[in-house]
């Protein structure tokens, strides 16, 4: 009996090891999870960070499930949010969400990235289907772009009315989080600055590097924002972004905590690895649930 049961428990196991999965889930430190803890998880947290690869099929697909279970279990207490949509074309989503304008006026009124047919419409017309609220998270590009030019003093000019399409003013920025400061690294490589003679003309080179980084914290602080403006007692927030803005417990993330300490935030990165079944170690607490999908996977754009 003994012999059959082991030889049943190597078959199976065989059979596993031989199977070609699109994903696998790990828990923060690696350990192999599965979907109905993740689901279980998000389904108690306030917010929920889906950390995606924008052009990966399977990041797309699993935040359509996710969002379709946990509507399952929260019902009209369930919220989605995104990067995809900027604060000012809240109005026209709202319209499309409510029946009140058709896909192609949405196109026109809104901003909408060049892979939105393919993979963010679907979630958009299951909220729209099901009367779920989607929140335009995102920093009106031209905004953010101004302080990648000119710094964050630009925004100080902006009339009221547009200021309301941001975090409030004044916006911290700490470049020494590790994620803005490789990013002020990668710029001062850019531009040169790694072998700086303290001139006036390198402090100056490093100052407008450092635009880039404060340009990305300006989109963190504005989805923490209005994921805090669009958020009541007892409802999830399904926020889906770049891994870039919530990895290492950072990003929004980080400016979610700075005002609301008590939130209870679930983190998702993605990650494409050549062996999904082994994450490398870099992942480990990169996020509450690691997503590892196949390098090869097929991309969307």
């Amino acid at each position: 009996m003994n012999y059959f049961l082991c030889l049943l428990i190597l078959l199976t196991t065989a059979a596993f090891m031989s199977d070609k999965p699109a994903y696998r889930l790990f828990d923060q430190k690696l350990k192999p999870s599965r979907y109905d803890k993740l689901l279980k998880d998000a389904a108690e947290a306030d917010v929920v960070l889906f950390g995606e690869l924008h052009n990966n099929p399977i990041c797309h697909w699993l935040e359509l499930q996710l969002a379709k279970d946990l509507y399952a279990r929260k019902g009209k207490q369930l919220v989605l949010g995104a990067e995809m949509f900027e604060a000012d074309n809240q109005q026209p989503l709202n319209e499309y969400l409510q029946g009140k304008i058709s896909d192609k006026e949405l196109n026109k009124q809104a901003r909408l990235w060049n892979n939105y047919d393919t993979d963010y419409r679907p979630i958009v017309d299951f909220a729209r289907k099901n009367q779920v609220p989607v929140v335009a998270s995102n920093v009106p590009r031209r905004y953010a772009s101004m302080v990648a030019r000119q710094g964050l003093a630009s925004l100080d000019a902006l009339p009221a009315n547009e200021k309301q399409q941001i975090a409030p003013l004044p916006i911290e920025v700490d470049l020494t989080l590790p994620g803005y400061k490789a990013m002020l690294g990668m710029m001062d490589s850019a531009h040169g600055s790694a072998h700086s003679s303290g001139s006036a003309d390198d402090a100056a080179k490093r100052e407008q590097a450092a635009n880039f980084p404060r340009a990305q914290a300006i989109k963190d602080a504005t989805m923490a924002h209005f994921i805090l403006q669009n958020l009541s007692p007892g409802q999830t927030l399904l926020h889906v972004n770049g891994s870039y803005h919530s990895n290492n417990f950072e990003g929004i993330g980080w400016y979610l905590r700075k005002q609301r300490p008590d939130l209870r935030i679930l983190t998702i990165s993605s990650v494409e690895l050549e062996d999904p079944d082994n994450p490398e170690k870099s992942s480990r607490d990169l996020a509450n649930f690691v997503l590892t999908i196949p390098a090869d996977m097929t991309k969307t754009y």
